[in-house]
């Protein structure tokens, strides 16, 4: 848990006051302020000073401390309530908002940032492209709208002149996926004709000389006009303008903003500052520009013709009854507020087009809630604060209305609302008094009595209606409220004019308002001629800002609504918008005029602090609950909680069942029951409860995996059987539809010549793949059974001599009949010596079977060749020599003889290896009768015949000698 405040910084919780009294609050406060804590709780509501001055409390490690934490586990800070809402938007779905308010100078706008900073911070840990996109779009903007939507006043050194209400649209992980701003009322032009807007100095002071020379302009702000108030340059503001300058132009590119698009912004206020000087003079019958260089300038500025420029300056188009287009000629006074119509109309579609434009790109695309789910909101409302000026108009009128109708939802959501609930449910309550500001709104909006109401109708009469005419008229209806009054109703005030000024008396104090100009600024002034001007521009980002440019001037178009009314109608749209989601409030105070970070003026803090109701909502945190919840909800949360309400609880009630977890964590003196709801009175109560819960989640979570992951593996093990089950079918099914094949095929087989051979065979499934292989035995025995048993021997040795020579040799007599004798059959002279020589062998050596016999050359190790008999039989293999009737030579055990060596080509020589290493060369002679027989193959064929049958593995190896002499050994082995 994060360190907390200690005592000597005050009473972190305006809640825990010992009493609560308007001079404890007060110096609770100041104290915390003197302190530097800026930041104290109201409950869930936070307090805010401006400090004046830059604090180090809004870094990454203060965003860790905050991220997740409860709001009481940590000292009071933005953070704490950014995190809250956050919390509360992603835990319960539930849309949420945090409003900013207070007056101007109490620091909304920077609150606004740091939540923004805040909220972007904690989301996206994923770091994903297009979050981040979002994410740097939604920052970056706040720099684009202050820059063109705040001013300084003399209250303030950055007062928001709009109010901008900016919604963060999230998907179901909590990544921010969009946004949507709007903006109520651009305060056009303040007093004396002045427009301070730091968009127009920080192009002056910090626009490169080549961009200000393109531009026509001069880089001192005090050169113009509407930048003349305030201009006195130091090197800290022409500074600060040089970075603003820099920080728009990259927020603008980072934003999505194209080159084209970002000139034409700063080609539009380029002609605002030229049009501010512009000069008219009279002859007594005519009007003109005084030097037309400024036309030309803004001409080429806006994409426009020069003479168009000048026209719609010095004359307007009128349309008469009977559709005549007459132009009529300005005075010059009608030229001179023409042109600042002109200017103010300008600046006002520029910033509605840029706020247009940044909506188009965060907006939320093809967003589908089936397939993303549940898209959330947090609202962040950042708007003009209640202001007293020594000139009140218009706009100041429009601004405090609304900080009217933002009390009354304060009052209603916060007080009465609160009060009410509990009323509802039966939850004993002391009622506590506050003022309800709902007389105030309805002085202003109240529909044909309010003061809209009576602009509306002054604006909409024919004929010459000035703005005393309307005071009186307001004077006339409202002489009875008790918070509307005026010099002509209060006589004896001389802090107010006649004819001039009229006095409300706002929920944060007296405002005495001049009416000069309110009825100028209540309805659009601006001649059709300037918006048809602006429509034919070349310049297509000027066009699409004035549509309504492409009406003629004979078309009859309904009259539009006033700016009051268009003001009231987006107040209560956005009120409405605000009470349909969670609020959290901050509350900010100005604790000076000074704008000093040490000064702190009891009496304006304490008036802020009535007026913003703060004491009251103290007294009903006090006396109120802070957390409250169906039973229903809080039961499906916290169930888990509680051993009789796991999973499912068999009790009458809901309610019951919430006073079972309620008793099982000992929380009785803290909680009481409504009808509905139960109330928790303080925080502690739910964190303890949140924590527990945080603990068990892991723990079912990893139950309902196992759970879902046996489910998964039943049901992956049921489909595997089936997938099994069906294959098993469907293979039988394949096998037999494959003999069923073969035996329509092979159904004729056996009366074939061939016995088959030709017949094509069906492509067999995978389990059969080798099953030909048992035809073609068949087909082999088919044919092998015909053959005589005579002709068994020779068929067999040259299968033998096949497959050990593997078509290395190309000629080895397979064409021919095998004799094996060949010492008889190819010298009958001398065949009857070998036949008796041989008989006398077989009965002394006891060999049954002559393999091979014939004549032969052999080459002994000298390289001398002589003629010699060869003879192999079953047990020996005999060198003879046929010159002495074949007398043995050399007998060698047949089994002794380990390998065979022949050539590839088509010479008949023979290496025959022994385990001794005394090896046999020898060339096999082919006899008298047949000269070119090649006996090579019968004598390897019917060796390996021989010992394949015997089954007796002696001949290790056969070598294929090529005819170039070099030895080729099989790569494996030829047991035989």
């Amino acid at each position: 848990m994060a360190e907390l405040e200690g005592l000597e910084f005050g009473k972190s919780d305006f809640v825990l006051l010992d009493e609560v009294t308007m001079e404890q609050f007060m110096e609770n406060l100041k104290l915390r302020f003197e302190k530097g804590r800026i930041y104290t709780f109201i409950g869930e509501v936070v307090v805010s000073v401006n400090p004046y001055r830059q604090m180090d409390i809004y870094g990454k490690d203060t965003i860790d401390a905050y991220r997740g934490r409860e709001l009481y586990e940590n000292p009071p800070h933005l953070y704490a309530v950014s995190d809250a809402a956050y919390k509360a938007m992603k835990r319960r779905a539930k849309d949420t908002c945090i409003v900013i308010s207070g007056e101007s100078g109490a620091g909304k706008t920077e609150a606004s940032k740091y939540i923004m900073q805040y909220i972007a911070a904690i989301t996206n840990p994923g770091q994903r492209a297009e979050v981040e996109s979002v994410k740097n779009v939604l920052l970056k903007s706040n720099c684009v709208l202050e820059a063109f939507g705040n001013a300084k006043t003399n209250r303030n050194d950055n007062s928001s002149r709009f109010g901008k209400y900016m919604d963060i649209n999230f998907n179901f992980n909590g990544d921010p996926t969009g946004g949507h701003i709007n903006n109520y009322l651009l305060e056009k032009v303040r007093g004396g004709g002045q427009i301070d807007r730091g968009a127009f100095t920080a192009l002056l002071r910090g626009g490169s000389e080549e961009m200000l020379n393109s531009f026509h302009l001069e880089n001192d702000p005090a050169a113009y006009v509407y930048t003349r108030e305030g201009a006195e340059s130091t090197v800290s503001t022409t500074n600060n303008d040089r970075s603003s300058h820099k920080a728009v132009m990259s927020a603008l590119e980072v934003i999505g903003f194209s080159k084209e698009e970002i000139s034409s912004i700063y080609h539009i206020l380029a002609s605002i500052l030229l049009l501010g000087n512009m000069q008219f003079e009279s002859d007594g019958e005519s009007v003109q520009i005084v030097g037309l260089e400024a036309v030309n300038h803004i001409s080429e500025l806006t994409g426009t013709d020069p003479d168009s420029v000048t026209k719609s300056l010095l004359y307007r188009t009128v349309a008469t009854g009977g559709g005549e287009v007459i132009e009529k000629g300005h005075s010059e006074e009608e030229a001179c507020f023409g042109r600042d119509a002109f200017a103010k109309a300008l600046y006002e579609r520029l910033f509605g087009w840029i706020v247009g434009r940044i909506n188009s790109v965060i907006e939320v695309k093809n967003y589908n809630p089936v397939l993303h789910g549940k898209n959330t909101v947090i609202g962040v409302l950042d708007i003009y604060g209640f202001e007293i000026f020594d000139n009140n108009s218009f706009e100041q009128f429009c601004i405090n209305y609304c900080n009217e109708k933002l009390q009354q939802l304060f009052i209603e959501l916060i007080l009465q609302q609160e009060q009410g609930e509990y009323e509802r449910e039966g939850i004993t309550w002391q009622h506590i008094d506050y003022f309800n500001n709902q007389i105030i709104v309805d002085l202003v909006e109240q529909p044909h009595k309010g003061i809209i109401s009576i602009l509306d109708e002054a604006c909409l009469t024919v004929g010459k209606v000035t703005d005393t005419v309307c005071l009186d008229s307001m004077d006339t209806k409202l002489a009875q409220h008790p918070h509307y009054t005026s010099r002509k109703l209060s006589p004896t005030d001389k802090t107010m004019d006649f004819q001039k000024h009229f006095r409300i008396r706002h929920y944060a104090g007296d405002v005495t308002y001049s009416v000069e100009g309110f009825l100028d600024k209540n309805k659009d002034l601006l001649f059709q001629d300037f918006k048809r001007l602006m429509y034919n521009s070349s310049n297509s980002v000027l066009k699409e800002m004035w549509p309504d440019g492409q009406l003629s001037i004979t078309e009859v178009t309904k009259r539009p609504l006033t700016a009051a009314t268009l003001f009231k109608n987006s107040i209560v749209a956005l009120v409405d918008k605000l009470a349909c989601k969670e609020p959290y409030y901050v509350r900010c105070i100005k604790p000076n005029e000074m704008k000093s970070p040490v000064l702190f003026d009891d009496a304006r803090c304490q008036h802020q602090v009535a007026y913003l109701g703060l004491l009251e909502n103290v007294m009903v945190r006090r006396a109120g609950f802070a957390y409250r919840q169906p039973y229903a909800r809080f039961l499906q949360r916290y169930k888990m909680t509680c051993e009789y309400t796991w999973p499912n609880h068999l009790m009458s009630s809901d309610r019951d069942a919430v006073e079972a977890i309620v008793t099982q964590h000992g929380f009785q003196d803290d909680v009481a029951y409504g009808h509905t709801k139960l109330f928790v009175r303080t925080p502690r109560s739910l964190f303890t409860l949140e924590q527990e819960r945080a603990a068990l989640i892991p723990i079912l979570v990893l139950f309902l995996q196992k759970v879902w992951r046996g489910a998964l593996a039943r049901m992956r093990c049921r489909r595997m059987r089936a997938i099994y089950a069906i294959m098993g079918c469907y293979k039988r099914y394949k096998v037999k539809a494959h003999f069923w094949e073969v035996e329509r095929r092979f159904a004729n087989v056996r009366t074939m010549a061939d016995y088959g051979k030709s017949v094509e065979w069906p492509t067999p499934p995978a389990a059969l793949s080798q099953f030909h292989n048992i035809t073609v035995l068949w087909w082999a025995r088919q044919i092998v059974k015909n053959i005589p048993p005579s002709d068994m021997l020779e068929v067999r040795a040259k299968v033998a001599a096949l497959t050990a020579l593997s078509g290395e040799r190309k000629d080895w007599g397979v064409s021919r009949a095998w004799e094996r004798d060949y010492l008889v059959r190819d010298c009958p002279q001398t065949s009857s010596g070998f036949i008796r020589v041989s008989k006398e062998l077989r009965n002394k050596n006891e060999y049954s079977q002559v393999l091979f016999s014939g004549f032969c050359r052999k080459v002994n190790r000298f390289n001398k060749s002589t003629d010699r008999g060869l003879l192999v039989t079953d047990k020996y293999v005999y060198k003879l020599e046929p010159k002495k009737q074949y007398k043995v030579l050399k007998r060698l055990p047949l089994d002794s003889f380990t390998g065979i060596s022949v050539t590839s080509g088509v010479d008949q020589m023979v290496a025959l290896h022994t385990s001794a290493q005394d090896d046999v060369l020898l060339c096999l002679q082919r006899g008298q009768l047949c000269p070119n027989q090649d006996r090579v193959g019968e004598l390897v064929g019917s060796l390996v015949d021989h010992f394949t049958r015997s089954k007796i593995y002696i001949i290790e190896n056969v070598f294929i000698l090529c005819c170039s002499s070099n030895i080729r050994v099989t790569t494996s082995p030829i047991l035989l």
